[in-house]
């Protein structure tokens, strides 16, 4: 089967060869006739290219779109309600994860124990960067079994000398953190289910968008029930649908630490890509 390199060049040969046939054909027909067909050709080439590239997931948080052909009226408007950061109901005092087996394995990960999970308490875990210590406390009421992931895996040293690979801004504020491979799909072989606000939403009446708020930790994933390792850490209000697990809150001093990386921004100014300087963690701490 042919790798992505040669489909792209394949399809750009056969751009070259039908580009030199119209050339010779179309020399007498109206410009406008010819312009027509070379952008048909190249959508049809770009359509090629997606196609032979787009191979593995990536898991990513999706910003709201909140652009439209014609602006909206304040009533059209949606109210993106905050999450409270709170079950509307409690858990039982354990619940019993499943963490199912991908088949593959970026980093020596191991999926963690799914029985009898408790709900009760938080966890501080603590992500030593070169940028500063990134604090953040873990709820197990509301994500048990995504707090038992996390810090199964940080527990056994996943995350150590991995980066930050990803920094948006602008309604999508965040810091992307916690692939082995630093590309956005990496993961630890393992994946499971969505939890708050997810599993809270009643999917038949819509996917209204909600406020993650400054300082919340939430799991990046490339479509529902697909979490793994990686996660994002609001540095200011994100405006998103409820489609990724809220799991934590930074600390004061993890919040202090997040307001000083924000300000490095995004590799060239943009506002969606790698951040501007490198931001690595050494170690990961945890303690209940």
């Amino acid at each position: 089967m042919p790798n992505n390199a040669q489909r792209r060049e394949e399809a750009l040969n056969s751009l070259e060869r039908e580009l030199k046939a119209r050339d010779r054909k179309e020399k007498t027909r109206p410009l406008g006739v010819v312009a027509a067909s070379l952008v048909v050709i190249l959508a049809l080439v770009g359509g090629i290219y997606f196609f032979a590239t787009r191979d593995n997931s990536e898991e990513k948080v999706v910003a709201e779109d909140s652009s439209t052909a014609a602006a909206p009226s304040q009533d059209e408007t949606p109210e993106a309600t905050a999450l409270s950061g709170k079950r509307k109901e409690a858990l039982p005092a354990s619940v019993q994860c499943k963490y199912e087996d991908e088949g593959r394995d970026d980093n020596g990960a191991k999926a963690p124990s799914g029985k009898d999970i408790s709900t009760k308490g938080t966890v501080q875990v603590t992500f030593k960067t070169n940028q500063g210590d990134i604090a953040m406390d873990l709820d197990r009421s509301i994500a048990p079994c995504t707090v038992q992931a996390i810090t199964s895996l940080a527990k056994s040293g996943f995350y150590d000398g991995t980066i930050c690979h990803r920094m948006t801004s602008g309604g999508l504020n965040v810091l992307q953190c916690g692939d082995p491979t630093g590309t956005g799909s990496g993961g630890p072989g393992f994946s499971f289910a969505n939890e708050y606000p997810t599993d809270e939403v009643d999917s038949s009446a819509g996917q209204q968008p909600v406020t993650y708020p400054k300082g919340s930790i939430a799991m990046a994933n490339s479509g529902k029930d697909t979490n793994g390792s990686q996660f994002f850490i609001n540095y200011d209000d994100s405006m998103l649908t409820p489609d990724y697990t809220y799991f934590g809150n930074l600390t004061d001093e993890g919040q202090k630490t997040m307001d000083k990386i924000a300000k490095i921004g995004v590799e060239g100014g943009a506002t969606d890509g790698k951040p501007a300087e490198e931001i690595k963690i050494s170690t990961v701490t945890v303690s209940s």
